[in-house]
């Protein structure tokens, strides 16, 4: 018997699908739908070892699931198989805490956590919406970017405001990327052979967005990213850390408003923002052509990660393994070694043949006796998702 689950992340002007069989844990069908709402939509979508690819005017992301619905129909595989959908749900609130089956009340509390993820809550409600009235007969589920950091200390997510700004309106750190570093980090301790509450890690997820968290025997007690997921590392776009004065000194000096200063923070820094590209590849290739912008946002990027890493390794009293995941994180062996090396004082003893070897398996590159252990472990944020929402609706 098969139990196919249909996976959704909902972004502004996309939505990537999978459908996974949550017993065997292959990969049934994949796609992504993007440029929702522009006129010029296009979809990708993978089965039976076929790729079809098409281009559609949807208007919005109602439009986008009828029409994948459709798809699935006429190309399979069939969504009358389907046993449940799990959707990403980006923000939490103080909330929810674990992953939940979704109903008007659960739909109710995301509305009105919008103001806290303006910019990913609301399209995760629209596909929440558009999905349950096409497949309105089975359970649909929320997984939580932020459930995983719920168990962060007080310590940790309070921001040195007024105690009604914090209590009321909810203004504290609730981190992100947490179906990441919750899948990494077990993943870590099943390649490592030990149990996940007996040791002390540290997981650096690179990507386009970035971020890094602090798990101390098997609890997520911090992480980079904030109230939003602007704050900590530096990302693609993203500018990461910055003095919060910054606002007001942009907006004076500037001209701006206050959503063109967070827009230009979202969209246009980053590593973008100091050296016109976002892609490593096309960055590594600008700094070996002597582009000193390229070299300097690299620069940068490196001493935000190793900063916090060093920030993490004193919280937790030492640290046992450091994990590196996601597209960045995984793939380029330049990032890796570039904070390696200056860790290696510190007892991060990196083997350079190890770290330069390409794979999509978990590997550990640290060099034998290394006092901290050093592993790249490919993420698999679906197959979390799949499996959190099995969990969900067999309660």
């Amino acid at each position: 018997m098969t139990t196919p689950i249909l996976l959704l992340n909902c972004g502004s002007s996309s939505i990537k699908y999978q459908v996974i069989d949550a017993d065997s844990e292959e990969v049934v069908a994949s796609g992504i739908i993007q440029r929702i709402g522009d006129g010029e939509s296009t979809i990708s979508h993978t089965f039976g070892g076929q790729t079809l690819q098409d281009e559609h005017g949807f208007a919005d992301h109602g439009h986008a699931l009828a029409f994948l619905v459709k798809l699935f129909d006429e190309v399979g595989p069939k969504l009358s198989d389907i046993v449940a959908v799990g959707h990403r749900t980006v923000h939490g609130g103080r909330g929810f805490r674990s992953t939940t089956v979704i109903d008007d009340v659960v739909l109710d509390k995301l509305r009105e956590l919008s103001p806290l993820a303006p910019l990913h809550n609301p399209p995760g409600i629209a596909g929440i919406e558009a999905a349950q009235k096409a497949l309105p007969h089975v359970p649909h589920v929320a997984i939580f970017d932020t459930s995983f950091f719920s168990s962060m200390p007080a310590e940790a997510y309070t921001y040195a405001i007024p105690k009604e700004m914090r209590e009321v309106h909810g203004m504290r750190k609730y981190a992100f990327h947490g179906t990441s570093h919750n899948y990494v980090s077990h993943k870590v301790a099943e390649v490592l052979g030990r149990d996940y509450d007996s040791f002390n890690q540290i997981v650096c997820h690179l990507g386009n967005g970035a971020s890094i968290s602090a798990i101390r025997n098997g609890v997520a007690i911090d992480a980079s990213m904030g109230l939003t997921p602007l704050a900590g590392l530096v990302m693609g776009t993203r500018s990461g850390d910055v003095d919060p004065g910054l606002h007001l000194f942009m907006s004076q000096r500037l001209g701006l408003t206050l959503q063109e200063v967070d827009s230009l923070l979202n969209k246009k820094s980053g590593i973008f923002g100091m050296s016109g590209v976002t892609d490593f590849r096309d960055l590594f290739e600008l700094i070996d052509e002597g582009d000193e912008d390229a070299k300097l946002a690299f620069d940068v990027y490196i001493y935000r990660l190793l900063s916090y890493i060093g920030s993490y390794v004193a919280v937790l009293g030492g640290v046992d393994a450091l994990t590196f995941t996601a597209g960045v994180g995984e793939n380029a062996a330049q990032v890796r070694a570039a904070v390696l090396e200056r860790l290696e004082p510190l007892g991060f003893w990196m083997d350079a043949e190890a770290n330069a070897i390409r794979s999509r398996d978990p590997r550990i590159i640290s060099r034998e006796g290394s006092p901290v252990t050093i592993l790249v472990v490919p993420t698999n944020e679906e197959l979390a998702m799949a499996r959190e929402t099995k969990a969900a609706i067999s309660k």
